[in-house]
């Protein structure tokens, strides 16, 4: 038995034994720090409190070793040391979804397994969500996700049962049948999606406070939005209007300036031959924005940033706004567009992905291009590829801003398909992901041009 196997043995025998044993083994885990440490990996893989989610960020580089880690690959042997490393990620990602502890569970917690749960299906090959039930959609380029029943048999039901678990444990609807403790619960976007989920089940006193706290949240949120909106959708100055003749647009400064001319040292004072005033007049095309979003399970907190964003410009002078929401199916939400709480309510949060249902409604919709924005929000893991691809370069030729966006959240983190990515790319539309600033920096650029 080699070195690499006797360290890939070590953090596999500690995997066990935290699955089976809460308590931890003093000497397995001193024993793992020093394979982590040696091969270059950081110490928070073996903290069970880290989320996957949370090391990914501080270690941006380990997200491409995460996908496909679990995929069998060639016949051909792995080189030993790939394969110690292999078994750290693997353990961390099925640590953090197996051992779910018991007691009652968090909002957050749930968010946090369920974000890890999504990086254990790409570990596998899939998306996150395909296998706790969403339909299958490839790695890339909308191929079919891989059969992996041979490979991890009924890990899908596992999962769902694990998740339904959890949801169980966090007792949320008896919570909100209680008024007292229902007034207790914090607004967080993991809540607000488990609120949105779950809407159909709910009635009377539960209902009534599952809609009082989505409209807290989304207050909330609206108005740290609409503050950036407002500073960034100042118009750009209107030079063919003429200046108001008025004593507040007055510019006393350059009025001076250019008379000094008539300046008489007799009289030692200034004649005014002319007046100049400030323009203030901004341009106020009439724009359209047209924004797309992807509902899918994976995309809850850019549905809720975008239903949020999409209702802010709806009430800024002459914009028109235009919201459509979809997984499988379309859902022309414009007539509720300006109160982001119905909008939302009205959602159907998971789900698959076919854009070109979304097309279907968003085409007719151009009638100016030139004076059109279009904000299609996604991952991309698509169904049709090629053909939603060929419809979106359509609309970026006629002459409409096509913006295509991979996130709009609040931590600005996204997963966007790379064959889109590219693509997006070569067309001089590169995809916008990070926090929602970028967004709005993107809409003012284009609004007050």
């Amino acid at each position: 038995m080699t070195s690499h196997d006797n360290r890939r043995q070590v953090l596999y025998w500690r995997l066990l034994a935290r699955l089976f044993d809460h308590e931890e083994q003093a000497t397995l885990e001193s024993a793992s720090l020093a394979v982590v440490d040696d091969i270059g990996l950081p110490p928070a893989l073996l903290d069970p409190h880290a989320s996957v989610d949370a090391i990914v960020q501080r270690h941006p580089d380990l997200a491409a070793e995460l996908d496909g880690l679990m995929v069998p690959g060639p016949g051909t042997e792995r080189d030993g040391a790939a394969e110690v490393r292999r078994a750290a990620l693997a353990s961390k990602v099925l640590l953090n979804v197996f051992a779910t502890g018991s007691g009652n569970v968090t909002a957050g917690q749930l968010s946090q397994w369920q974000s890890d749960a999504g990086w254990l299906e790409r570990a596998l090959g899939c998306q996150p969500g395909d296998l706790r039930g969403r339909s299958g959609r490839g790695a890339s380029g909308g191929a079919p996700t891989p059969d992996l029943s041979t490979l991890v048999p009924g890990i899908g039901p596992e999962l769902g049962d694990l998740e339904a678990d959890l949801v169980k444990r966090m007792r949320l609807r008896e919570v909100l049948a209680n008024p007292a403790l229902a007034a207790q619960l914090t607004p967080s976007m993991s809540l607000i999606e488990q609120l949105l989920r779950d809407k159909d089940n709910l009635s009377g006193v539960a209902l009534a406070n599952a809609k009082s706290l989505i409209r807290r949240f989304v207050d909330e949120v609206a108005a740290v939005l609409r503050t950036q909106v407002e500073k960034a959708t100042v118009g750009a100055v209107d030079r063919s209007v003429p200046p108001k003749r008025v004593f507040r647009n007055l510019d006393l400064d350059r009025t001076i300036w250019k008379n000094l001319v008539n300046w008489s040292p007799e009289d030692e004072r200034l004649y005014v031959d002319r007046l100049y005033y400030r323009q203030t007049a901004r341009k106020t095309t009439p724009q359209r924005l047209i924004a797309v979003v992807d509902q899918s399970g994976s995309m809850v907190d850019s549905m809720v940033n975008c239903a949020i964003l999409a209702s802010i410009f709806a009430g800024l002078p002459k914009v028109d706004v235009h919201l459509i929401a979809y997984d499988t199916q379309a859902l022309d939400l414009t007539p509720w567009v300006h109160d982001p709480f119905e909008t939302l309510l009205r959602t159907n949060l998971g789900g698959g992905n076919d854009g070109m249902v979304a097309m279907g409604l968003t085409q007719p919709k151009i009638a100016e291009p030139r004076n059109t924005v279009v904000v299609w929000i996604s991952d991309f893991y698509e169904t049709r590829v090629e053909q939603l691809f060929e419809a979106m370069a359509a609309i970026h030729r006629s002459g409409a801003k096509f913006i295509p966006v991979g996130s709009v959240t609040s931590g600005g983190r996204g997963s966007v398909n790379p064959w889109f990515r590219e693509r997006f790319k070569d067309l001089g539309t590169p995809v916008i992901s990070g926090h929602i600033t970028k967004l709005v920096h993107e809409l003012k650029t284009f609004l007050t041009s």
